[in-house]
């Protein structure tokens, strides 16, 4: 990367600020944003059409929206994964996830282009090694790595055939061979991206469809853009501390929207950071994928 940071030219979707945005996603088939309030137990949804923005109170702490027909969609928690309608709202429990370890919430996730969904888990507290990253398929769950702190970046390559994941406490991206057809590992992890020690949390990430993965970094104002061997492409300036990840969103799947949040700031730092947990467009045209539905 040559020539310092993009600066920001984007604006603001919704203003509708989270104590700890996370888990957005794009819904291509109603033109509707998704994403959670994870630490205030609410999903929210922005209609891309009209600017309207809608919160629906939750029983749980969500972090994970996954789209499986036109009338339901999955949502993992700290409760276990639960399918909801989408006309009503109600909620079906559909899976049980570390029911055994109470302490422990859902965090970031994706589906694979199998229509898998990883989910990775972690402390409510952030405690080391808490937490886990699993396989969901057809209804089975399966235990794919432990001993995460704080389980984010998943997303995969165009062909299915890589996945990524980090530990932000470790700060190292790390990427994995998969089973094109199933979306599971058929080695072991390798480092790609070693941010150890180095400013900025390595957030949420999506993968676009040349193989680029954008990666949100918390703390340090910014998007990051890496090509598929790990290189820096560019870095993009963001209007508050703490953007937390992005997604690809628009008719074409060609721009690209980064929730935030407010969590762990004062009342000082939020006055000097006024746009602390609004979602964000990044105002960039990007060569970006539509979101696979969960197959249940």
């Amino acid at each position: 990367m040559s020539g310092g940071n993009i600066p920001f030219n984007g604006s603001i979707l919704s203003a509708t600020a989270s104590q700890l945005g996370e888990g957005p996603t794009f819904d291509q088939h109603t033109a509707k944003a998704w994403w959670f309030n994870i630490v205030g137990s609410e999903l929210l949804e922005l209609d891309t059409a009209n600017g309207e923005t809608l919160v629906h109170p939750l029983p749980f702490l969500g972090s994970v929206l996954a789209r499986i027909d036109a009338g339901r969609q999955l949502i993992a928690s700290d409760k276990g994964l639960f399918i909801r309608d989408t006309v009503s709202g109600e909620l079906s429990p559909y899976l049980e996830l570390e029911a055994d370890k109470p302490g422990n919430r859902s965090n970031d996730g994706r589906v694979h282009q199998s229509g898998a969904l990883w989910i990775g888990t972690m402390g409510r507290k952030s405690e080391d090694g808490a937490g886990s990253i699993y396989h969901v398929a057809k209804g089975k769950v399966t235990k794919l790595y432990g001993d995460i702190s704080i389980s984010n970046a998943m997303c995969f390559s165009p062909d299915g055939a890589t996945g990524y994941f980090v530990d932000t406490r470790i700060n190292r991206l790390m990427q994995v061979s998969l089973d094109a057809a199933t979306g599971l590992p058929t080695a072991e992890p390798t480092v790609l991206i070693d941010n150890n020690g180095k400013p900025g949390g390595m957030d949420g990430a999506v993968c676009d469809a040349d193989g680029n993965i954008w990666n949100a970094r918390w703390g340090i104002s910014a998007v990051d853009c890496y090509a598929p061997d790990g290189t820096l492409i560019a870095r993009y300036d963001v209007p508050t501390a703490q953007p937390s990840c992005p997604a690809f969103f628009g008719e074409n799947a060609d721009r690209l929207l980064v929730t935030s949040a407010w969590q762990g700031m004062d009342e000082e730092r939020r006055k000097n950071d006024p746009k602390a947990g609004n979602l964000i467009d990044l105002g960039i045209t990007v060569k970006g994928r539509f979101e696979p539905d969960y197959l249940p």
